[in-house]
């Protein structure tokens, strides 16, 4: 244990210099957003999400750094603090509001208002800040050496290295320009295909393929090869094995088996894994959640207690600026309002009942979850878990007491989003805390910038869901949105919905088998659930990563995930900018019923892309003082 007597941060409390300006804020509001949308579109197709603190920090070192020629890291970690606070937002919002969306268009109500999706998202948002600044002392700073906060870390690594910034963030900005140019040639003016398909005649009821896109290839980089398998692996067991079971079985029932509409001999792969699939998928994911939460509960009961034995030990008011918080008593004030508010205002549907589960859930689930991204990293946090636990019990809660039609429904689901917003927000603060406490930061000032990152990013992203679900609905192949499919079912399925339990059951019990195994479950079942399509190019990433991990060059593959993160963004960026042109009706398609080129001339751009990640990893001339990354 220490305390931040004994550890000395970058910059000292003794010393000043911008940090909290306008221009700090303002960059960090565009990154929020931007980084925000990157994600919530990525996450609805693939059904994960990648952290922006490190990208948001390179680009706004290159732009603080390498343009105005300012020389501030506190500057930075500002700007990065805002700038991930959206991504984190984005991330809790998609995995559930989505569902929402699906119950509307099923009953004929049309679309969840803006102001709904805000409202939820900024309430959210904002808790999920507030519950941590009571925690950061005994999570930050007391536990300094036993919680090392792994992306934290990163990130502080990156901000003292920022001499080697403006060259950091060109290649961000080159791996943005090239994932927004690819995007709108396939997506866009429709040059060649993004996707490429082929049935296996010998096999029927199988098929293969990829989306050939930037972002997959991207998100496979940054994320490994071994988490990749897991995803393929899963695909593999679905589009190799299972459909092709139900396919060859089917030929000889002479009737329709629900929730197919038609017999299974006249389905082709697309349909079995529409029909079928899917339901198995989640059952797999479903069971993956719940199991990781129970697996972890004794972790989460007693590191629970441990936060908050430190927040009950009494602290001096601190006046070194490295040691300032926000006002307990306002922070505490700010929260109770938001519950008041969620318990009586319409606009968030949840009631008394609902603002109670959400206040006791919330701060239960926000000190865990900082407690275990602190220990293992956020991509590990069992956020899902926590959002299903959430859900199965206020859906029960709502169901006995009578409230089990749509508006229980509605109202089970509001509660969930909340509380995996303010999961996933607390989770990136306390990152961020950790960043600043190593770098020499003001909390005061973070603890603002990230009630100013969630706030941007709330206005954002109720307007991009619309956008999105206008442009090709969720749970179509564009945009899939698995974890809000899955919610759906939870509720669902506890309200006595019309749902094909067997499957759901099946999936549950493959997820066992992974549990007996010994294997990651979360993984193979996402990509069970998930077409094939999306999980063969993340695959090729994660080859292309490990290809460049064993050259053993730090430089090399911290410029590989710099180019990805940029990837990643471009896509997402060109994505919304064409959800746009769609709902407006403007076509920019050279062929409209269809693309110039085919499959072929797709293999041929995704392999040039492939080359291109190359030229910015293992090709790249490593810099002397290449940046090492912990």
């Amino acid at each position: 244990m220490t305390d931040s007597n004994t550890t000395k941060p970058f910059i000292p409390a003794d010393k000043t210099m911008p940090e909290l300006s306008p221009f700090a804020i303002i960059l960090g509001i565009i990154l929020s957003i931007v980084f925000g949308g990157a994600n919530a579109y990525l996450g609805l197709r693939v059904g994960m999400t990648v952290s922006a603190s490190i990208p948001a920090a390179v680009i706004s070192m290159g732009i603080i750094r390498g343009i105005l020629k300012r020389d501030s890291i506190l500057e930075n970690n500002i700007v990065q603090t805002i700038g991930s606070a959206g991504e984190s937002l984005a991330a809790g919002a998609i995995f559930t509001i989505p569902a929402l969306f699906l119950w509307y268009k099923e009953w004929g109500m049309g679309s969840p208002k803006y102001l709904l999706i805000t409202v939820t998202a900024f309430i959210g948002g904002v808790l999920g800040v507030l519950f941590m600044i009571p925690l950061r002392r005994a999570l930050i700073v007391r536990e300094h050496e036993t919680l090392p906060f792994p992306e934290g870390t990163a990130c502080a690594e990156v901000l003292r290295a920022g001499e080697e910034g403006g060259d950091k963030a060109k290649t961000t900005f080159i791996g943005l320009g090239v994932g927004a140019l690819y995007k709108l040639l396939c997506d866009g003016i429709k040059i060649f295909p993004s996707e490429v398909d082929w049935a296996i005649p010998k096999l029927k009821g199988s098929g293969i393929g990829a989306d050939v896109l930037p972002a997959l290839l991207g998100v496979g980089y940054i994320i490994g090869g071994r988490i990749s398998s897991y995803l393929f692996a899963g695909a593999i067991l679905g589009w190799f094995v299972i459909m092709p079971l139900i396919s060859f079985f089917g030929t000889y029932i002479p009737e329709v088996i629900a929730p197919a509409s038609a017999m299974i001999s006249e389905l082709d792969h697309w349909d079995l894994w529409g029909s079928y699939l899917r339901y198995i998928g989640a059952g797999a994911v479903a069971f993956g959640g719940i199991y990781s939460l129970i697996r972890e509960l004794p972790t989460i009961i007693r590191t629970f207690k441990e936060s908050m034995k430190g927040l009950k030990k009494k602290e001096e008011a601190s006046k070194v600026r490295t040691d300032l918080d926000l006002n307990l008593k306002i922070v505490i004030i700010v929260a109770l309002v938001l519950v008041l508010v969620m318990g009586v205002t319409p606009i968030v549907p949840v009631g008394i009942g609902g603002a109670i589960i959400v206040a006791v859930f919330g701060f239960f689930f926000s000190s865990v979850a900082a407690r275990i991204v602190g220990l293992v990293g956020s991509s590990n946090s069992p956020v899902s878990g926590m959002t299903i636990a959430t859900l199965l019990v206020t859906a029960f809660i709502f169901k006995a007491s009578g409230n089990d039609g749509r508006a229980g429904m509605i109202a089970t689901i509001a509660v969930g989003s909340i509380i995996c917003i303010i999961t996933a927000i607390s989770g990136d603060t306390s990152q961020d805390l950790k960043t600043g406490f190593l770098v020499g930061s003001t909390p005061r000032k973070q603890q603002i910038g990230e009630l100013v990152g969630v706030s941007a990013s709330a206005l954002a992203i109720g307007g991009i869901l619309i956008l999105l679900n206008n442009a090709w609905g969720f749970g179509s192949k564009e945009i899939a949105a698995p974890q809000a499919m899955l919610m759906k079912l939870v509720v669902e399925g506890v309200m006595g919905g019309d749902l094909p339990w067997v499957l759901v059951i099946v999936g549950c019990g493959i997820g066992l088998v992974l549990a007996i195994l010994g294997l990651p479950i979360l993984p193979i079942a996402i990509g069970l659930y998930l077409p094939i399509h999306t999980s063969a190019p993340i695959m090729i990433g994660g080859l292309l990563h490990e290809l460049v991990a064993k050259g053993k060059k730090n430089s090399a593959m911290e410029s590989g995930i710099l180019f990805s993160s940029g990837l990643i963004a471009g896509e997402g960026f060109i994505g919304i900018l064409l959800a746009i042109f769609a709902v407006a009706g403007v076509p920019i398609a050279i062929k409209a019923d269809g693309t110039v080129l085919g499959q072929f001339a797709s293999v041929i751009a995704f392999a040039i892309l492939i080359l291109i990640v190359l030229k910015f990893s293992i090709w790249k001339k490593a810099n002397k003082n290449g940046l090492k990354v912990s």
